[in-house]
């Protein structure tokens, strides 16, 4: 089952997102065949970063929750409580698009 994962930034972590990025990342990696897409979500200067959004698939909302709750970002605290719901894809994804930097 896909779910989108919606993942605010608490107030002030700016910089504890920086430290923990590489485990972050590490750990995304490890579930990189499950996941359709993931990425950070910006303000409108798309540079400050306020949180992120994930597209994986997983078995079970508890599933994603008990996931969740070892990811790195999660750990330490950068994340405010995550909003999960199952996502229907209802429509072709463009290759390419958008551009991946």
């Amino acid at each position: 089952m896909i779910f989108a994962i919606l993942l605010m930034d608490r107030p002030g972590t700016a910089e504890l997102r920086i430290q923990v990025r590489p485990e972050h990342r590490a750990y995304l990696g490890k579930l990189a065949d499950k996941m359709a897409f993931a990425g950070p979500l910006t303000s409108e200067d798309g540079k400050t970063t306020v949180g992120s959004l994930l597209v994986m698939d997983f078995p079970s909302k508890v599933d994603v929750e008990v996931w969740l709750a070892d990811e790195p970002f999660t750990k330490a605290g950068v994340y405010e409580k995550p909003v999960i719901h199952v996502f229907n894809n209802s429509w072709q994804q463009q290759v390419g698009f958008p551009p991946v930097k």
